[in-house]
This record gives structure tokens, sequence and C-alpha cells, in this order.
């Protein structure tokens, strides 16, 4: 037990320094720069969190079974290291070079986000620990789209304060997860100022939420997206970002989401949760080291199967 309160300690302090390292060499490197410092680190990382890499295999086996060979699942999971690191080293290049998000970000289908807009009701986009999401982020917030986010907080405060204040510099509203009440409070009011919410929804929820199919393995998953757009009207519109061969990125809408209703009231949620599951999973099969493997998305189980262990 102390030697595990003192490695997650090292690792806390190891994830500061990276942090605060980076976020000064992102304000005297070239873009090209960047991209170099970013493929070592993220070869460092996947050496450094070989935990984290075996997490990565190991959801890689169980998603996708024999339709990869172990090459191939190596292969993904160090890409994954190193979609990580060049998605955190273009998030620090941006915080003080705002137009590089305008150059190497394209927003594909723009009209989905706007005729949702035009209800006026809010938007909430569902989607995942996909891409550089928080580039999406700042796209939309630089094309002059009003965008909150709903992010867990992180343990290592410090770090939670950097990236806080980062996401404040480019005008994106933090609304942290917990505590819980706080944040269906303020997510409901971002939506009624008609803003843009992003809700990554792709990973364990424990037992607070539904399981849905997952890659043929029941998940847990939040269901905040159904029932905030339920209870404030507000538009559920899937949406991911996209890494390019060339490192630009494209930002793609899927339509919206058309709920269902029941009289059974939580078959109703699952049904939606999992209409929005499948479109994540869709995104992930066709580029998979762009999704975070390295997360236990499998982790909480049934209560029934876990009865059966």
């Amino acid at each position: 037990m102390v030697l595990t309160k003192i490695r997650k300690s090292l690792i806390f302090v190891f994830v500061r320094f990276i942090v605060e390292l980076c976020s000064l060499i992102g304000q005297h490197v070239t873009q090209k720069g960047i991209y170099l410092i970013s493929r070592f680190m993220g070869r460092f990382l996947g050496v450094v969190f070989f935990r984290h890499r075996r997490t990565a295999l190991a959801g890689l086996k169980s998603a996708f079974g024999e339709a990869l060979t172990v090459k191939e699942r190596k292969r993904i999971a160090w890409e994954c290291f190193q979609d990580m690191a060049k998605s955190a080293g273009e998030l620090l290049y941006l915080i003080h070079k705002p137009d590089f998000g305008r150059r190497i970000v394209r927003i594909r289908n723009r009209e989905i986000l706007d005729r949702a807009l035009r209800s006026g009701r809010g938007v909430i986009l569902v989607s995942a620990h996909f891409g550089n999401f928080p580039l999406m982020l700042a796209k939309l917030s630089l094309e002059g789209y009003k965008t909150s986010v709903i992010m867990r907080p992180l343990k290592e405060g410090r770090v939670e304060e950097i990236f806080e204040a980062e996401r404040g510099r480019i005008d994106v509203e933090t609304i942290l997860s917990l505590p819980r009440r706080a944040c269906v409070e303020n997510a409901i009011r971002s939506l009624r100022n008609n803003r843009a919410l992003l809700i990554p929804l792709d990973q364990n929820f424990g037992s607070g939420g539904v399981f849905v199919d997952f890659f043929g393995n029941k998940a847990a998953t939040a269901i905040g997206p159904v029932v905030l757009a339920r209870r404030t009207g507000a538009v559920i519109v899937p949406c991911f970002i996209v890494r390019q061969p060339d490192d630009t990125h494209d930002i793609f809408f899927e339509p919206e989401i058309k709920l269902e209703r029941s009289a059974d009231e939580q078959e109703s949620i699952r049904v939606n949760i999992q209409k929005i599951t499948d479109i994540i999973e869709r995104y992930i099969r066709r580029y998979p080291s762009q999704w975070s493997w390295i997360h236990r998305r499998w982790k909480a189980r049934p209560k029934v199967e876990a009865e059966c262990r």
C-alpha cells in the first residue's frame, strides 16, 4: 500500500514536471520542433508507462480479438502514445500561437452544428477521448462558437490548475464532473445560454450509468447527455476530430440523435446511449490509434456477471 502511494506520487510529480516543461518549451520552438519533440516524448512515455501500455494491449485484444495480430496490436498501442504526445504538443503550441489552430483544423460540415444551435436550447456535443478533442474545442471557440466541456478533475491538483487555466485562455468553459450536483447545475446553465457543451462518453462509469454494448462487451456508460437533453430540450450532436497523415485535423459532425421514448424510462435511456456508443465505436474501428486505449473501459461489470464470478 505504501509503495503504491509512493509510486503514484512520483508519477504525479513527473507528469506535472513534464506539463510545465512542455509549456515553457511551447513558447520558444517552431511548429516543426513541436512534432519532433512529440515523437520523442511519445516513445518515451510508452516505455515509462509500461502498465498503461499493457492496458492498451489488453483493451485492443478484448475489442478486436483475432481480427488483429499481436504485431498490429503493438503497433496501434505505440501509435496511441505518439498521438497523445502530438496532441499535447499541439495544444501547448496553440496557447501561444492561436492562428495555429485556424491553419491546421478544418470543420467539414458545420451546417449540422449551426442548424442545431438555431434551436436556441443549446447543443450537447457527444464525443470521446478520440483524436485531439481539446483542439476541436479550441477550433470551435476560435471560430466564434461559445463552447463548454465537462471534464473529470485530475488527481494532481496543480496539473488540473494548469490545464484549466490554459482552457480559459482559449475561452473554453470547463465544467468539472465532480461534485455531481454542481456539474448538472452548471451544464444546464451552459445549455440555457445556448452554448455547445462537449461531453466525452467513452469512459468507465462504474455503477452510476447503464451497461451498453461496446466492441461486443458490456461497458458502464454515463447517461448525462440523454438526461440533460430531455431536461433542457438541447439537441444531441455527435462530433469527432480526426488526425490526418500530414498532422492536420478534420472535425466531423454526425446528424442529430433523435431520442427514442418508451414507457420503460430506464430502457429508453439505455437505447439512446447505445445509439451514441455505436457511433463512437464506428470511429474507433476506423481510426483505432486515435482513441485512448490506456483507459480501462470495461473495468466495471454488470451485477449479474460479477455475482457469477
